[in-house]
């Protein structure tokens, strides 16, 4: 069954299933009874994780996933597979899936059962000794799922710093030239994301067409946004605090207007949705998360070496360490200011086709992972891209591995903990400079 007609109806249940690394999960068997048991209908979540069934009436209804359709190795994480809900209006549901790690528990979060009974089941004894075996093995299968579990957190880690590191980049080049603390960074991710999704739906290109073309339009409207707006508010003389102001209303134009075009709904391309994972024994990961972790690594250290190698890589650091010295040199900062806004609004569009390969397109996405992007810019070292980049993995790492001993929904508070530490102990960052004020 289509969401998108049942979005028409607007009176049912409907959700989305995805995994751990937010990966749609297709094939999902949902039922849906009356509150007599009387089954209304059963269908199966579609490529990009979506599910709906619509209702003729309110009331009480059971909402039942079947477990056994799920891939092997996932698990509803709260063992709660059977949910009752009320219906009023259109609603959610929302099954929470996770990586099985601990052998002897059931799907339904029941205990394992011991061997032996009670101590005087066996007068020989024999039942306590084949149930220390029982428990050995148990340890066993809890260590190898935990420590598979692990390595497809940290691979997960290194995948999600990765494209953070491709928009804080950017952020930290352009505050490293401009003083700018630009709030609309995020919203230039989300910029990519849609424009990959309008070639690759409306035209019918290939993704990786769409891809190339949405990241060319966001180096675009990186240049038009500083040629049409804040180099003109430079030449005023308006202060950094008035500007931080007006990029958080560019932010809000940019995401309403695509709420307005686009919809709110999470839209996916039409290629790359449904892909066979590759099974290592110890990892599972998909092959886009390879080939997008690759490419991005790649332009990362390819912006790199420009800065370090390259004339105008060495033009961007002198007006970042100092744009008065830099021009009486014959640097022209103004064409230095907007190359970084165009490198900058292509790394952001870049960011944002990678992430929604995996998690789609939706309006906001960009504002989610602003913070993550604020994040890596502090903890590296404010204007500093290589400590943009270094902060962005760690961040990236620590927010994946933290759902080893915290709820999967409270990974992101951790990269605002961090940030908080940060500027506490250390606000320079990793790879920042002390600097006199005053």
């Amino acid at each position: 069954m289509n969401s998108s007609a049942f979005a028409q109806d607007a009176f049912g249940v409907r959700g989305t299933l995805e995994n751990q690394q937010d990966e749609p999960v297709a094939g999902v068997s949902i039922t849906v009874s009356d509150a007599s048991g009387t089954e209304i209908a059963t269908v199966e979540s579609a490529e990009d994780g979506t599910w709906a069934v619509p209702l003729d009436a309110g009331g009480d209804y059971v909402v039942t996933l079947d477990e056994s359709t799920l891939p092997d190795g996932l698990v509803v994480r709260n063992g709660r597979p059977e949910l009752e809900v009320h219906i009023s209006s259109d609603r959610t549901v929302l099954f929470p899936l996770d990586t099985q790690v601990v052998g002897g528990a059931g799907p339904g979060g029941d205990e394992p059962s011991t061997s032996g009974g009670d101590a005087t089941g066996d007068p020989d004894g024999e039942s306590s000794d084949d149930g220390a075996e029982n428990g050995e093995n148990l340890g066993e299968i809890e260590d190898e799922g935990g420590a598979t579990r692990a390595a497809s957190l940290l691979v997960s880690g290194l995948h999600f710093g990765l494209m953070i590191a491709l928009a804080a980049v950017g952020l930290s080049m352009v505050f490293g030239t401009t003083g700018l603390t630009n709030f609309a960074h995020g919203d230039l991710v989300t910029f990519g994301g849609v424009m990959a999704l309008l070639f690759n739906i409306s035209l019918g290109v290939p993704v990786w067409v769409a891809a190339i073309a949405a990241v060319l339009l966001g180096a675009a409207f990186g240049w038009v946004q500083d040629w049409g707006l804040w180099s003109r508010l430079f030449k005023r003389g308006t202060g950094l605090v008035s500007m931080m102001i007006i990029s958080i209303g560019v932010a809000l134009l940019i995401r309403f207007a695509t709420l307005f075009f686009v919809g709110g709904e999470r839209q996916r391309y039409d290629e790359y949705v449904g892909q066979k994972p590759w099974d290592f024994g110890w990892l599972v990961i998909a092959p886009k998360e390879v080939a997008t972790g690759l490419i991005a690594l790649a332009v990362c250290v390819a912006v790199g070496l420009a800065l370090v190698f390259t004339r105008l890589g060495k033009a961007t650091r002198a007006v970042a360490d100092n744009p008065s010295l830099a021009a009486s040199t014959g640097i022209n900062v103004t064409q230095v200011v907007r190359l970084v806004w165009t490198i900058g609004g292509a790394l952001a569009a870049m960011s944002g086709v990678f992430l929604s390969i995996s998690d789609g397109v939706k309006f906001d996405m960009g504002q989610h992972l602003l913070l993550m992007v604020f994040a890596a810019v502090v903890l590296g070292g404010l204007g500093t891209a290589f400590g943009a980049f270094v902060g962005a993995m760690l961040i990236g790492v620590f927010v994946q591995l933290s759902t080893l001993v915290i709820a999967p929904e409270l990974k992101y508070v951790g990269a605002l903990a961090v940030l908080i530490i940060i500027m506490l102990t250390r606000p320079q960052g990793i790879l920042g400079r002390r600097e006199r004020i005053g």
